[in-house]
């Protein structure tokens, strides 16, 4: 069984997300992709949006895929959120699945700096999807190269910054987000500031 892992803090989940775990699904030919929204992320220095209603806006995003399924797997638990962790919790409850962790460059180029890097890279197949503005050439200059997979996506220079952003100052985000997650943002006064 081949398992797609998106995880990422989702704050909030936007069309380039879900482009970039569908393309993954097809071209490493996964069989489901588990979104896994960040707890606590511990190398995020500014304030995230509650848990609950970052997990609220993955499932309204992903509900419409049978092949995307969302995990409360660092929401749940307590303290930082470290991937490691995460992927040692699927290995061992999905020992016959091989799992694919998929994440932005703007990420990879920084898994040096995660909990336990080189156990991390040996426990799932690490996914680096194209972003606009960041050059994924740097992959070889800190020993990754052959250590993660790339995959070009279309780009969309969307980012859940930019859609906080946006949402603080009036803007519209519609075609940037599902309607859904327009919707559940606008009812709960998401990021308005």
């Amino acid at each position: 069984m081949r398992i797609g892992v998106m995880g990422g803090t989702f704050d909030a989940i936007h069309h380039g997300h879900l482009v970039a775990a569908e393309e993954a699904r097809y071209a490493f030919d996964l069989e489901r992709v588990l979104f896994v929204p960040a707890g606590t992320p511990w190398q995020k220095e500014a304030e995230v949006t509650a848990a609950e209603h970052r997990f609220a806006m993955t499932s309204l995003a992903t509900r419409d895929n049978a092949a995307f399924e969302i995990s409360r797997i660092e929401i749940d638990r307590e303290g930082p959120t470290y991937t490691i962790d995460t992927l040692r919790s699927l290995h061992a409850d999905r020992a016959e699945a091989q799992l694919f962790f998929i994440t932005g460059a703007d990420a990879i180029l920084e898994i040096l700096t995660w909990k336990d890097p080189d156990e991390a890279l040996r426990l799932a197949t690490f996914v680096a999807v194209t972003r606009p503005g960041h050059d994924l050439a740097e992959l070889a200059s800190r020993g990754l190269a052959g250590r993660v997979e790339v995959l070009e996506i279309p780009a969309l220079a969307i980012s859940s910054t930019e859609i906080r952003r946006r949402v603080a100052a009036g803007r519209p985000i519609r075609y940037l987000v599902p309607d859904a997650v327009a919707g559940y943002i606008a009812e709960h006064g998401l990021y308005r500031g």
